[in-house]
């Protein structure tokens, strides 16, 4: 894995590409948006920013959507998929905010992942991105690509997160999600497009599997010699007649 120094010069370089980084989903407060990262799982952003206008213009504050029946509300996310469960969970967490916070969303870790439906990531989206509290949200993009390029190594997000994090200063932990977020959306897809990355040069991945299966691929290319065609029944016989013939003597005188 890379030093802390070089992973934040790899992340400067990565951070120039997507100057503008930030979140995906449409919302105007911390509830909004944690309902909209409720919704997101197994779910695209432009999916869920496609039903949230509707969502939060019937319910707009937790009191609302805690009053809102399953029926009512199933119909509204249905394109988000998984919209049985999700209802549920975002009315339970509506419910939750009312009953323990008074219908606010709490700006602490501890607090927010004893919401039901809320785990670690979605915690971290919430702080960092509408409650100015630093968090870095770990989802498989930021999983694979950093694991890619040798700046955290591991399967487990709250592993890489603390990986991370050890390597950056607080004021960068949510815009380097973010930027990592639409790096693996964009560029290092599952089959990568290398060729479009800034950060090429300085990748593991690149280095240790791309550019040696290019290597590969060069050298079978270089090795491949055109056989020359077997002769056929005809042209062997030709030949071996050619060699058997017997020479003719002149008579003797």
């Amino acid at each position: 894995m890379k030093s802390a120094r070089d992973t934040r010069e790899i992340l400067d370089k990565l951070e120039t590409q997507y100057p503008d980084a930030d979140t995906e989903l449409h919302y105007t407060t911390p509830f909004e948006l944690l309902v909209a990262t409720i919704l997101s799982a197994q779910s695209t952003d432009v999916g869920v920013n496609s039903v949230t206008p509707a969502l939060f213009k019937r319910y707009p504050t937790a009191r609302a959507l805690a009053k809102a029946a399953h029926a009512d509300v199933e119909p509204i996310i249905h394109a988000t998929g998984f919209f049985r469960a999700k209802a549920r969970s975002i009315i339970g967490v509506a419910q939750a905010l009312v009953e323990r916070h008074a219908g606010e969303v709490p700006a602490v870790m501890e607090s927010l992942v004893e919401l039901p439906g809320v785990g670690r990531k979605t915690a971290n989206v919430v702080l960092g991105h509408a409650l100015g509290v630093p968090g870095l949200p770990v989802d498989r993009h930021v999983l694979r690509v950093a694991n890619r390029i040798g700046i955290a190594e591991g399967d487990d997000p709250v592993l890489v997160e603390k990986q991370l994090t050890g390597a950056l200063p607080p004021e960068r932990w949510t815009r380097t999600s973010d930027t990592l977020i639409l790096h693996g959306r964009r560029v290092c897809r599952p089959k990568p497009l290398c060729d479009q990355c800034v950060v090429r040069d300085d990748c593991d991945y690149f280095r240790l599997v791309v550019s040696r299966g290019r290597g590969r691929g060069s050298a079978k290319t270089a090795k491949k010699v055109k056989r020359p065609k077997k002769a056929g029944r005809a042209s062997l016989r030709t030949a071996k007649n050619a060699r058997g013939s017997k020479r003719v003597r002149a008579p003797r005188r």
